[in-house]
């Protein structure tokens, strides 16, 4: 699997950021293949730093930093319905801890990110989605979108992306959700699986994407397209195949 996570070409800086495991990636890239055999868990995660509120950096981090160490620090022998649960729990408390580092500090007040990730644990895989980042599977030619954008435009319809999310953790909401989906039923040997942020599509229409992924592209050489498509966001992915 790899990972890369650029500051495009208008930002100032970086607020996406790409958790792979126990390891934190911006502003660079990597990659690791994992025997999932010898583990009882696994997560990968890209969180986008909602860039019109106050450090979105920060919000991105603590977010992915709070949920590796949440997740790691489960107890085994979780039953499916128990882990959904769990991460409800996760996301209530991430909300809290984001919005009360806001109230303590101006500096903090209404920052907020999306969340999009894959979880392994104890043989069951679980997708996870706060938001309008993204996961993608490419599978025998066909590229679908398995994740759903808790935006504006698709509350309404509409094809065009728009920059207005419904849903996110922090960002001053008062209520938030995650959707959680077991598909372990439906891995297959040979999927690639890609998170990204909404950086990477809206400079790459799923066709482009399609093509890169079929030429076996990692995560760098996606982010890397993005941002000679004109990069206007922090641009992220992380692409994983069985």
């Amino acid at each position: 699997m790899t990972a890369a996570s650029k500051v495009g070409c208008v930002r100032s800086q970086n607020e996406d950021m790409v958790l792979l495991g126990s390891h934190f990636v911006r502003n660079d890239a990597f990659s690791t293949r994992v025997d999932l055999t010898n583990s009882d868990r696994y997560i990968m995660a890209v969180a986008d730093g909602m860039g019109g509120h106050n450090r979105g950096d920060v919000a991105s981090s603590d977010a992915l930093h709070n949920l590796e160490f949440y997740f790691h620090d489960l107890p085994t022998g979780l039953r499916p319905e128990s882990i959904k649960d769990k991460f409800e729990d996760w996301l209530d408390s991430i909300n809290n801890i984001i919005d009360s580092k806001g109230r303590s500090d101006e500096q903090y007040k209404g920052m907020g990110t999306t969340l999009v990730g894959l979880a392994f644990y104890e043989g069951q895989f679980y997708t996870l989605n706060c938001g309008d980042s993204r996961l993608y599977r490419f599978r025998d030619g066909d590229l679908t979108q398995l994740t759903s954008d808790h935006s504006l435009s698709n509350m309404l319809g509409s094809s065009q992306h728009s920059n207005v999310i419904t849903n996110c953790i922090g960002g001053g909401a008062t209520s938030s959700f995650i959707d959680i989906v077991n598909i372990t039923d439906d891995i297959k040997e040979g999927d690639v699986y890609m998170l990204c942020s909404d950086g990477l599509t809206d400079m790459l229409p799923d066709s482009i994407i399609y093509t890169l992924l079929a030429e076996g592209s990692d995560a760098n050489t996606l982010c890397d397209a993005a941002v000679a498509a004109g990069g206007l966001d922090n641009v992220s992915c992380c692409v994983l195949q069985f």
